[in-house]
């Protein structure tokens, strides 16, 4: 029997019952793995992360992945197909790998770890015990992947020969989405129906959770931006709910009864048909990691309209299939919107150029085969550290 890849992911397991694209990652990771003929198997569901910065917590948390390591040691070493590597996705100080780097060092097995990120302004901060962790995680690790040039600049100086850090830009399965747009009438007239909307107006879509943190400060920008155009053509549809949704609709309201129709939670497996339904993709992107809605968008032949923050830059190829903006500058969005709202050759444009880009450089076969090359690459670094 083949040994599997130990998958686990601190932050939130790829079976957690509350959607987000940290979730939608993990599990297009799974796929990557399964696509590659990597077998895997889910390590372990425990939440190391810690919102707030309470330290007791993060002891508990700490002592909590002591024991749960020590047990999956118990189990591997009585197995007939212990992992033959592990690989840890999305660690960071407010949710730290407590278990990988245990159980790899002790079985001798590859420890890699993907979207890892290390923040220097942490040390000595309230969350200083997840800090410390992630670090030694990093300088154990025999291959970091990183999924943007920012991650990169940051681990680089902790990553030492002869481990490795890859390159594993963000990507997604891109059938579902091609799929949807060859059905883009059909859909878009279900959804007109569904949500009063005119499907001869330019469509803006919007898909993020409404958590009361940064999400919300985008939306709250969105509104801002959109409330310069109130003389063109366009109406929005929204995807998200979550807590903060009375005051992102309050904000959004004020654009016009008629402008803006509110989706509210969707399951995943129908978020295709919204993204082909539409015409445009607009998001602030306030302190963004990456935007992996927007990687969606562009697999589903929309532009897409952000501001330049994070990772942003790394899931759009500005000026041809997106125009970034200046970040947190509504009346820059405004612009850049209005433009395309303007034109719609050159959203057509740059639609069909998104969906070639995401089907030619961030499409699930090239997220296998670079995963696979790193598990490769990972074997031999650990057969050189022995």
């Amino acid at each position: 029997m083949t040994q599997p890849v130990a998958f686990y992911a601190p932050l939130k397991p790829p079976d957690h019952p509350i959607p987000s694209g940290d979730r939608r990652m993990a599990r297009a990771l799974l796929r990557a793995l399964a696509s590659a003929d990597q077998p895997v198997e889910l390590a372990s569901r425990l939440r190391s992360y810690d919102r707030s910065g309470d330290p007791v917590r993060q002891r508990r948390i700490k002592a909590l992945g002591e024991r749960l390591a020590a047990r999956l040691l118990r189990r591997y070493r009585a197995s007939a197909t212990p992992p033959r590597a592990w690989l840890t996705y999305h660690a960071y100080h407010k949710s730290p790998d407590w278990l990988g780097p245990a159980v790899a060092s002790a079985l001798d097995i590859p420890y890699l770890l993907a979207e890892a990120s290390f923040a220097p302004k942490q040390t000595g901060g309230p969350w200083a015990h997840g800090h410390a962790a992630s670090e030694r995680a990093i300088r154990q690790a025999d291959v970091v992947l990183v999924l943007t040039a920012r991650d990169a600049t940051c681990l680089a100086p902790l990553i030492a020969p002869p481990a490795e850090l890859r390159r594993l830009p963000p990507f997604l399965d891109p059938r579902r989405y091609q799929a949807a747009l060859a059905r883009r009438d059909r859909h878009r007239a279900v959804l007109a129906a569904r949500f009063g909307l005119d499907p001869e107006q330019p469509w803006l879509l919007a898909v993020a959770m409404m958590r009361a943190d940064v999400k919300r400060d985008s939306y709250l920008l969105l509104a801002d931006a959109l409330g310069r155009l109130c003389d063109r053509s366009w109406q929005l549809l929204v995807v998200g709910d979550g807590p903060a949704r009375p005051e992102i609709e309050v904000a959004l309201k004020r654009l016009g009864p008629a402008r803006v129709a509110f989706a509210g939670a969707v399951p995943e497996a129908a978020l295709p048909q919204y993204y082909a339904a539409a015409d445009l993709y607009v998001w602030p992107a306030v302190r963004e990691a990456y935007g992996l809605a927007m990687l969606e968008a562009q697999a589903a032949g929309l532009p897409v309209i952000a501001g330049r923050e994070g990772g942003v830059a790394d899931v759009v190829r500005d000026g041809v299939t997106a125009f970034l903006t200046e970040p947190r500058d509504p009346a820059a969005f405004a612009l850049a919107t209005g433009r395309l709202l303007a034109d719609p050759e050159l959203r057509r444009t740059m639609g069909s150029a998104a969906g070639r880009f995401v089907l030619r450089e961030r499409s699930l076969r090239q997220a296998a085969a670079t995963l696979a090359a790193a598990l490769a690459a990972a074997q031999e670094i650990r057969a050189a550290r022995r």
